[in-house]
């Protein structure tokens, strides 16, 4: 009965598909079932430019999702962090060892600070000038550890 009912609609059958892919897409987390809907409806519309049979339909359709969910998988992993960066992740003062920045305060007593960015770092280390070149060689909990670069 469903096959019946699948092939009497023809393409849109295969519209109305990718449709319903894309919608549980927003109920289920993830985002596998957004490719498929999608190689669902290009292959509605091929079946409607070509008026394929069922069977070439369906090649088409598994052609698609495969390739659909290789670039996919490119895509949304092209914006993802580095594997460099996302070890650091929560631990920021970790990814600035070994960096060499110039002292927004100058170190007096042990204590100063640098500018990374858009926020202001604590630092320890022998007594130096602002604007001197300290280079990150540790971190003691939000504190940086600086050395001569």
């Amino acid at each position: 009965m469903i096959a019946t009912v699948f092939t009497s609609l023809g393409a849109w059958a295969w519209i109305v598909l990718g449709l319903v892919l894309i919608g549980l897409e927003m109920v289920a987390p993830g985002v596998f079932l957004l490719w498929l809907g999608l190689a669902a409806i290009v292959t509605g519309l091929l079946d409607a430019a070509f008026a394929l049979s069922w069977q070439a339909a369906f090649l088409i359709f598994a052609v698609n999702s495969a390739i659909a969910v290789v670039l996919g998988r490119v895509v949304t992993r092209s914006g993802a962090q580095s594997d460099a960066q996302a070890g650091f992740l929560n631990q920021r003062g970790q990814s600035l060892v070994g960096r060499v920045f110039t002292l927004e305060e100058g170190i007096k007593s042990g204590e100063g600070r640098i500018k990374v960015d858009d926020s202001s770092w604590r630092v320890i280390g022998a007594d130096r000038f602002a604007g001197a070149k300290v280079r990150v060689v540790r971190v003691e909990g939000s504190t940086l550890v600086v050395d001569d670069p």
